[in-house]
């Protein structure tokens, strides 16, 4: 046997040495499984929604970022079925004659700036098992999928084309071969695409589609132009004729539509335009007249896009867009309803044909339903899809995670809890849309955060006041400050030094109380980007998110707090290195970067003065290349790591503050992993193909945080066996991978609590993790974990997983479950065997005749409020009653066995009345003695009934699922019951001894066997 000791392992890690490349896969990775925490209290934005025709309790939700969910109980419970491709959704349909097709348009149709990017149409045949892409993957985004009543195989799709650049696929698509082949049947021009599709479903030959002609930059956006328009076709979509009778003239926006199911002639058109208003038409189009014009239903029609008209009520209408208003009148006149405690900002809506009392609406804030026509609403706290844009840490135990969403403010929860994270436990820090939060390191009491536009603010967590913070122009800085929608800050991890950043660096050392500008201006100024106040187009949108030529990351070295590294989103990458007196732009530097690609994210390494690595996002500018780099020299040179394995653009990039050539890269596709400093990237696949905004490391639990765009906060417990997954570890046939030391657990939760309907954050689970590296997937021989204690005494034996790459096995800090007597009851039966002690354990892995040696250390909690002498007598009682349990089932287990012998001979002495009533004597002894130790009787329910098996398993669990001293009546209790199972061993024996002889005798002289009693040594072997 070869043995293979874990320290020398260990060796190749002194001083960490920059490693030779090694492939890596995800299959390296293994079962790296990141665990998402939420939150759900608040959601995120739901861009589309679908609900089964035949079957209303199934939903669909399509989110903003966070893909597609199912419900099939009404709302009650969802599960995520898109999770392998695109998790950013623009349009779902559901195929009326067959509910197993589900079709998926990805790309956010409701084009705000933070949006992300679609590639393409998807669609399902097993009711969502399992996807197939069908084209349209140059669309971006698509708005609207209708699927023929009648004709599974004829699909519309409105495709709205890219938002950042002109062309794609735009215009509206027909397939009649159920997507294999994709015509484009209405098209404009390369800058105007598909914003609605409806169709008369009592004629599915009659269609209505909106052309709009749109447009986003970095820093603006317009809506309208020459190619939006309405269009109708009579034939299935082949042609189309423009319906502008009555409509506004000039130049038009976004066009929302809707047509009255109990009257098809009716439909009603918002008309985006220099005077938006509703439009209805009864002729089917032909001719227009203007109605309402009110705030609501002409507001920000590029992110306002739906209106529908009630399925029984051709008079009324519902327009779900900042709030939710309702028309009884024809669109004549609207009132508010139902939106206390909804938030706002409404994208779905969907009205139950046959009971329009049954309304759901999806928001920017989650998925609510009503039950009275949307005069009231009950929100669905179960879908974890709110959108990060940054995370941070504290150093609680167990940590708190901090960061901000879009449009829901600013939050922390923590990072585990028993039972796991549920949304209760989530605290609002701030309001508005939530980016950056921080909390302060050196003032518990003290969070900063940020809002839209550069509103920083101070609060003091404990009495809930906050404070504006935010810094002004004053002085001799003449020109007000620039701050992005998404205003950076940071808390220096050397200095403790507060940053925020306008075009300008700003530094504060009294929390925020006053600033001192430290740099010139760091962007390049230029007046074609700076005309928000112009934004929007037809519609004026100056919300800030188009504020540019700004400051959008910042990182000061751990190493020296003089270095200071901004990137600015005009794709400016500036360094000082000497606390901000002097300032070099090292843009120019960096090869083969597109000029003005917006910094992501700057991060100075904590292994090098002069590291630093950088990400850079161009997909403003209709580019979505990967644009990751490193420099080791101040930014004079520049090395790309980017590699064509990695997908997505580039949106954070880290070094592990430990392992220098462990590399994390944030991208919109998902989170990426390098083991040899960039050479070679592996996707993590536990994750959904979500946005990874930014990522985190906690210095003490060595866990990385990650933000995603649209599934909520994820952390991938324990870095440790990743950073030292190296060369020698990926290709040794099996490597012993070291974690982090392990608390053991304080103690069990016993609280009740009723949540139904709820969503629970995944905690951590009080479970140690034992990893390890396999070259090959292992197929023959053993392959195990065994755990010994201090004194080499085994304490367990776990399965081991036999995947290629990286395998964790999962250890609860317990040895053995106790033997229990098996009885028909499943009362008192315990689950868990006894916690261990602390200290350093060793760990074996077995894989076929080769052994792997390394330690797990296992720690008690700081708060643990036990005396080492009260664990002992914790330990040695539930060693005690352990022993006992394994007595008594030996002892049933013998007694049932010579019961089952005596029936035995009963049958075969049928003949003989002496015996056969000698051996009843002997059953009757048996069943009483048996009844003594356990409860025999098999019953429906719950008995009540307790022998001497429950009352040992009941103590121990009582004694076992507490980690301090036990009682005093535990103790007394314990040794009665000792002398319980003592007297039972004592009648067994007696009984053995005194009254088998004779009656073995007797057989044997009959010719039978003779009886005989279950040996321990027997019993022990029947174990194993």
């Amino acid at each position: 046997m070869r043995r293979v000791y874990f320290f020398a392992l260990l060796t190749c890690f002194l001083g960490w040495p920059i490693l030779a490349q090694v492939e890596i896969t995800s299959a390296t990775l293994g079962d790296l499984q990141p665990r998402a925490i939420g939150p759900a209290v608040m959601s995120g934005r739901i861009a589309a929604l679908a609900v089964s025709p035949s079957d209303t309790t199934q939903i669909y939700v399509g989110a903003a970022g966070g893909g597609v969910w199912r419900s099939n109980d009404g709302g009650a419970s969802f599960e995520p079925i898109f999770d392998e491709h695109t998790q950013s959704i623009g349009a779902l349909a559901l195929d009326p004659s067959n509910g197993r097709v589900i079709w998926v348009g990805t790309g956010e149709p409701w084009v705000r700036n933070s949006v992300g990017v679609g590639d393409g149409i998807y669609r399902s045949s097993d009711g969502g098992r399992s996807f197939q892409h069908m084209g349209l993957e140059d669309s971006e985004r698509i708005a609207q999928i209708i699927v023929h009543p009648a004709d599974s195989d004829t699909v519309w799709v409105a495709a709205m084309g890219p938002l950042w650049s002109a062309g794609g696929q735009r215009g509206v698509y027909k397939t009649a071969d159920g997507g294999k082949t994709w015509e484009q049947v209405l098209a404009g021009s390369d800058t105007t695409g598909a914003a609605d599709l409806i169709i008369d479903r009592q004629n599915p030959d009659v269609l209505y589609a909106s052309l709009w002609d749109f447009r986003r930059t970095a820093y603006s956006f317009h809506s309208g132009g020459p190619g939006s328009g309405l269009y109708k076709s009579v034939d299935g979509g082949q042609n189309w004729t423009l319906l502008d009778n009555g409509l506004p003239e000039g130049e038009l926006g976004r066009i929302s539509l809707a047509l009255a199911p109990s009257r098809p002639n009716r439909l009603y058109a918002i008309v985006e335009s220099e005077e938006s208003a509703l439009y209805r038409s009864d002729d089917a189009g032909a001719s227009w007249e203007r109605a309402d014009d009110s705030s609501n239903v002409i507001m920000r029609p590029f992110y306002f896009g739906e209106i529908l008209v009630d399925p029984q009520d051709y008079r009324r209408v519902y327009r779900p867009a900042y709030t939710l208003t309702i028309s009884s009148d024809a669109g004549e006149s609207f009132e508010g309803a139902g939106n206390v405690g909804v938030h706002p900002d409404h994208h779905a809506y969907w009205v139950n044909p046959d009971d329009p009392r049954h309304q759901l609406t999806a928001t920017d804030g989650g998925l609510y339903r009503s039950l009275d026509r949307g005069r009231s609403w009950v929100f669905l706290a179960n879908l974890p899809v709110s959108q990060f844009y940054q995370v941070r840490y504290d150093m609680q135990d167990p940590y708190w995670v901090y960061g901000g969403l879009q449009d829901n403010g600013s939050w922390r929860g923590p990072s585990d809890a028993r039972g796991g994270v549920g949304n209760h436990m989530w605290q609002n820090l701030g309001g508005g849309d939530g980016f950056h939060v921080w909390p302060d390191p050196s003032d518990p009491q003290a969070v900063y955060w940020e809002s839209q536009g550069g509103n920083v603010q101070r609060l003091d967590i404990e009495v809930g006041d906050s404070q504006s913070i935010r810094p002004f122009a004053t002085g001799e800085d003449v020109e007000e400050l620039r701050f992005n929608w998404n205003t950076p800050i940071h808390i220096g991890a050397s200095s403790q030094a507060l940053y925020t950043g306008a075009q300008y660096l700003f530094r504060s050392s009294d929390q925020g109380r006053s600033w001192q500008r430290i740099s010139p201006d760091l962007t390049s100024d230029d007046p074609e980007k700076q005309r928000q106040a112009q934004s929007g187009g037809l519609t004026i949108d100056n919300t800030t998110a188009e504020n540019h030529c700004t400051i959008y990351t910042i990182s000061e070295s751990p190493l020296d707090p003089a270095i200071i590294w901004t990137g600015s989103d005009d794709g400016r990458v500036h360094v000082t290195r000497d606390g901000g007196q002097n300032w070099n732009d090292v843009t120019a530097n960096i090869q083969d970067l597109p000029e003005a690609a917006w910094v992501s994210s700057v991060h100075a390494s904590p292994h090098a003065a002069g590291r630093v690595y950088a990400a850079f996002d161009n997909h403003r500018s209709g580019d979505r290349a990967l644009y990751l780099y490193r420099s080791d020299d101040f930014g004079l040179t520049w090395s790309s790591l980017a590699q064509d394995s990695v997908q997505g653009f580039g949106r954070v990039l880290r070094d592990d503050p430990v392992n220098p050539d462990l590399l994390f890269a944030g991208t919109e596709s998902g989170l990426f992993i390098s083991l040899d400093g960039g050479g070679h990237w592996a996707a993590l696949q536990g994750l959904p193909a979500v946005s990874v905004r930014d990522v985190a490391i906690h210095p003490r639990d060595h866990d990385l945080v990650m933000a995603t765009h649209g599934r909520g906060i994820y952390i991938l417990d324990d870095l440790t066996p990743l950073r030292h997954l190296n060369t020698q570890a990926v290709m040794a046939e099996a490597a012993l991978l070291p974690s982090r030391p392990v608390q053991l657990s304080s103690g069990f939760d016993t609280r009740q609590r009723f949540q139904a309907g709820n969503w629970n954050g995944q905690g951590r689970g009080e479970m140690a993790v034992i990893a390890y590296h396999l070259r090959k997937r292992h197929i023959l021989g053993d392959l195990k974990v065994e755990i010994f204690d201090g004194d080499g005494n085994l304490v367990i034996t776990l399965p081991g997983g036999k995947r290629k790459g990286l395998n964790r096995v999962q250890w609860a800090m317990r040895g053995e479950a106790p033997q229990v007597a098996q009885s028909p009851t499943l009362e008192a039966v315990p689950a868990l065997g006894p916690l261990v002690a602390e200290g350093t354990y060793k760990i074996r892995l077995t894989k076929g005749k080769n052994t792997y040696e390394g330690d797990l250390q296992l720690i008690l909690p700081d708060e643990f409020p036990f005396t080492p002498q009260q664990r002992r007598q914790r330990r040695d009682l539930i060693s005690t009653l352990y022993e006992m349990q394994d007595d008594l089932a030996y002892l049933a287990q013998a007694v049932a066995s010579l019961k089952e012998e005596a029936q035995a001979r009963m049958s075969e002495a049928e003949s003989s009345d002496a015996l056969t009533g000698r051996l009843e004597n002997l059953v009757e002894e048996l069943d009483r003695l048996q009844g003594q130790l356990v409860v025999s009787r098999k019953v429906q329910g719950i008995s009540g009934e307790e022998q001497l098996r429950e009352k040992v398993v009941g103590l121990y669990a009582n004694v076992n699922f507490y980690n301090g001293p036990p009682t005093q009546s535990q103790i007394d209790r314990s040794q009665a019951l000792a002398q319980e199972v003592a007297q039972r061993r004592e009648d067994l024996e007696s009984l053995f001894e005194q009254d088998l002889p004779a009656l073995n005798q007797a057989l044997e002289s009959a010719g039978f066997q003779a009886l005989t009693l279950l040996s321990r040594q027997a019993y022990e072997e029947s174990k194993r």
